[in-house]
């Protein structure tokens, strides 16, 4: 029935009001007169109906765990049916968890099945257990899903055993493995997969192989796979003919332009040190991958070939290519080998752009850069930033801080690597003991060599030794150093003994030093830089005939000193200076203004007290060639360069082939100071970061 609103235009509030108490009456006037009573506050009386209701609001909708619905009492006795029944739920609630990857849970509902052993368990649910274990990579788990089977008389058909087989492989259960796979009454490609990739990632090829025979002649098939983890066990063995015996028969069956085949080729070849072939598989793929670029590219850089593989990182970026964390991780590693910093700075940026600034690998490369090439403070930047260390990135920063002589803050990281209980290994103590060797923090130096063997039961190697004997000479303990290392409970190595040489150059030990040079000499007669040292020696006491017995023996071995050579990045390319006037690749206008700037830089020194140094005791350099060019060592003129070539707020990173002598270490003290510039030196033994006329060194290399 329509109720006309004309009726309700020409009442009072107040009479509407009142005849609202009469149900029959739709009380819903469209206008209303306030002639009547008036309010003080006609709004006063509103008030919202949910209150005046007692309702709340609706609550928020959360997510239903899933219920274990077994109804279990003490008192309680189960009939067969009952009890089915309640096996049949436990089934189907592991089987969800394990769809849901919540795998803890779902051993937490098998343990009713292991104290009912009454519960009849379909495959299904045997399948989801044996899924769980994987995932988990628990040998418990294995043993006691495994053993339960047994016990409840399950008889798997081929795809359980292979799931079963497949689950003791991912454990680490290799030797079980084996013994399965024996008692397999039926093999297929996929045990045969299964076991032998097994076998690869444990190391033992051999028996891969023996098993891949096996399959060959059961079975007369191979798949891809089987060939790319094959490729995979002769790179393990280093052995390039089976590499290509198993090349000729992936070539036989057509499947060589499979791209997992074919990067196996790549890495196989590559491994085993034929990089021509590695070359030829990779330029005959129909379409290359990141993966292969990354493999050939760390083929090259593997044996050396850094230039070559810059080469090839640019042709891969030109391809348009994706590059990947790895393809960044090897960017840096030959940045490191190059000293590219710019080179390094583009792949830190692409990491960043590209989402892998927390990706461990990459990470640990940068740290291990910046580290190995005076950006200590930018290492240790990234090395915080990283939500997860492992042992490799603490052990890059503490050799950062070593080679930079800050032995006080390789300590504090050491302590605090033991403090987060990363287990250090021989590498953390080389590190920190090379770091206390360098700074002469002899009684932290001694505490942590100690501490390898009653506390953290690693057994002391050589190169430890080496840096205690460092640590002894560099306190003036030379006796103590010798008695050392006649007490060491392994044979001595030439790294001891160049440490005592070391020692005896640094305290001004002649004698010693000429009994040790020969000792030296006779444990390792082929390497040039004994013969060298040799010789300065012979030099610096006057011996000119034994020197000249030295040249003569290294004539006979073929052998000759090399020159010292210097060189420094400017921007993004290298320039390299040998010490004298010997650098043709500038042209007059250059060479003119690097020998006009190393003679304003010796004026401006001299006037600031420096005095030359008059004799040079064991530089590893010919010392004949040290009079002729004495003014214009290598070092001179690459720093001269650098600082005509480069901002005056951008540090000078140098590198040398040579360990610095004492004139030059003196005379780039100076030039830091008058010029305000840091320079990074890295010589045949260590790092020198010079700044405000200090180096990290201490004056001890």
């Amino acid at each position: 029935m329509e109720i006309p609103l004309a009726r309700y235009q020409s009442r009072r509030l107040d009479e509407i009001r009142d005849s609202s108490s009469n149900p029959k009456v739709f009380n819903f006037p469209r206008k209303f007169s306030l002639r009547g009573r008036r309010w003080k506050n006609p709004f006063g009386r509103i008030s919202c109906s949910s209150v005046v209701q007692g309702l709340k609001p609706k609550p928020k909708l959360k997510p239903e765990p899933i219920r274990i619905e077994v109804e279990e009492s003490k008192d309680q006795v189960f009939d067969d049916t009952q009890i089915r029944k309640s096996g049949v739920r436990i089934c189907s609630q592991i089987e969800k968890l394990v769809l849901c990857n919540r795998f803890r849970e779902a051993f937490e509902l098998f343990e009713i099945l292991e104290i009912r052993c009454s519960f009849k368990v379909g495959v299904s649910t045997y399948d989801a257990l044996v899924e769980a274990c994987i995932r988990l990579k628990s040998i418990r788990c294995v043993k006691r899903v495994y053993g339960f089977m047994m016990s409840n008389g399950f008889e798997p058909e081929k795809y359980m055993m292979n799931r079963i087989l497949l689950m003791h492989v991912k454990c680490g259960m290799i030797i079980d493995a084996r013994r399965l796979f024996d008692e397999m009454p039926e093999r297929n490609l996929f045990s045969y997969n299964s076991i032998i990739s097994g076998f690869v990632n444990f190391g033992n090829y051999v028996e891969a192989f023996d098993l891949f025979k096996m399959m060959w002649e059961e079975l007369s098939d191979c798949e891809t796979h089987t060939f790319a983890v094959m490729l995979r066990a002769s790179a393990g063995l280093g052995s390039v003919y089976v590499g290509k015996q198993l090349h000729v028969c992936a070539l036989k069956l057509g499947v060589v332009d499979n791209t997992f085949v074919s990067c196996g080729l790549i890495d196989m070849y590559s491994k085993c040190g034929d990089i021509e072939d590695a070359r030829c598989a990779f330029e005959i793929m129909p379409e290359k991958t990141t993966v292969a670029w990354n493999n050939i590219i760390a083929g090259y850089a593997l044996h050396g070939y850094s230039e070559e593989a810059l080469c090839l990182l640019y042709e891969m970026r030109d391809s348009g290519v994706a590059m990947d964390q790895f393809t960044l991780s090897i960017m840096i590693r030959i940045s490191t080998r190059l000293a590219k910093l710019e080179l390094t700075k583009q792949a830190h940026a692409s990491l960043i752009r590209s989402g892998f600034e927390s990706e461990i690998v990459a990470n640990t490369a940068l740290v291990d850069f910046y580290s190995k090439w005076g950006r200590v403070d930018t290492a240790r930047y990234v090395f915080d930033k990283l939500p997860r260390k492992n042992i490799i990135s603490w052990n890059a920063l503490m050799g950062g801080y070593a080679n930079h002589g800050r032995g006080t803050d390789a300590v504090r990281l050491f302590e605090k690597m033991i403090a987060a209980k990363v287990a250090p290994n021989h590498v953390t103590f080389l590190a920190v003991l090379s770091a206390c060797a360098y700074s002469g923090l002899s009684e932290q130096g001694w505490e942590i060599f100690l501490s390898m063997s009653e506390v953290h039961g690693i057994k002391p190697r050589a190169m430890h030794y080496a840096c205690m004997i460092e640590l002894l000479g560099r306190d003036g303990l030379l006796d103590e150093a010798i008695a050392f290392i006649r007490r060491a409970p392994l044979k001595t190595t030439v790294n001891m003994w160049a440490a005592l040489l070391n020692a005896c150059r640094m305290q001004g030990n002649l004698e010693l030093g000429r009994v040790v040079a020969e000792k030296l000499y006779g444990m390792g007669p082929e390497k040039l830089g004994n013969y060298v040292v040799l010789y300065n020696m012979y030099n610096s006491m006057g011996k000119t005939a034994e020197a000249a017995g030295v040249l003569e023996t290294l004539e006979s071995k073929g052998l000759s000193m090399l020159p010292a050579c210097t060189w420094v990045e400017v921007g993004d390319q290298t320039h390299s200076f040998l010490s004298g006037d010997r650098f043709d690749s500038y042209n007059e206008t250059v060479k003119r203004e690097i020998y006009q700037k190393v003679d304003e830089l010796m004026e401006e020194i001299y006037e600031y007290g420096y005095l030359a140094e008059e004799k040079n005791l064991l530089p590893d350099v010919d010392e004949k060639e040290e009079e002729r060019v004495g003014r214009y060592h290598s070092e001179k003129l690459a720093i001269a360069y650098g600082l005509v070539n480069t901002p005056e707020w951008n540090p000078l990173q140098i590198t040398q082939n040579h360990r610095i002598c004492k004139d030059c270490h003196k005379v780039v003290e100076f030039i830091s100071l008058i010029t305000g510039r840091e320079m990074v030196v890295r010589d045949a033994s260590r790092f020198h970061h010079f700044k405000e006329g200090k180096c990290s060194c201490g004056g001890y290399w």
